[in-house]
């Protein structure tokens, strides 16, 4: 499985249930890596997308401990056990984590890739990805060139465990 996330100088992904900055190149790769791929997600993550809808073309799968929560377009599971079993019907290859908090810290050590988009600022952030940097298992097996969007610099890595 895949983890993919944009994080800043502390790792963190968000404040109050939104992304710290939408880079209009990471959202572009973001959406190319994962179009027609399995995106697992908790319920704040796909509530805070437009119109709070599943992301188009690809497979949502969003956990949740409400056990009446439903969104068309979306396939729902309300515990690790159902996540799991509706994984198996999937390459894990074509399986990306695409957040919240929890749902990363739960699910990191199934993974053995993660594409992060690392910017560097230090925002004011309530949501934060597990530091890789501080996991021995994990390497950064490729990175980009420094880009630019107006004045913030980002990378783009690639994680491997070990």
């Amino acid at each position: 499985m895949n983890l993919i996330a944009a994080v800043d100088r502390n790792w963190a992904i968000g404040l109050k249930n939104r992304l710290l900055v939408q880079i209009p190149a990471d959202m572009k790769f973001f959406r190319e890596t994962t179009t027609g791929k399995v995106v697992v997600m908790g319920r704040k993550t796909l509530e805070s997308f437009p119109n709070q809808r599943p992301l188009p073309n690809r497979v949502n799968l969003v956990l949740t401990r409400d056990p009446s929560y439903a969104v068309k377009g979306a396939v729902v599971v309300h515990t690790m056990d159902e996540l799991h079993e509706e994984l198996e019907k999937y390459p894990s290859g074509d399986i990306y984590v695409i957040g919240g908090e929890s749902i990363y810290r739960q699910l990191i050590d199934e993974c053995d890739v993660a594409h992060i988009t690392k910017i560097n600022y230090a925002y004011e952030a309530d949501a934060y990805f597990p530091n890789l940097d501080e996991r021995p298992e994990w390497r950064i097996t490729a990175d980009s060139e420094e880009q630019t969007y107006f004045d913030l610099e980002y990378f783009f890595y690639k994680y491997e465990k070990r």
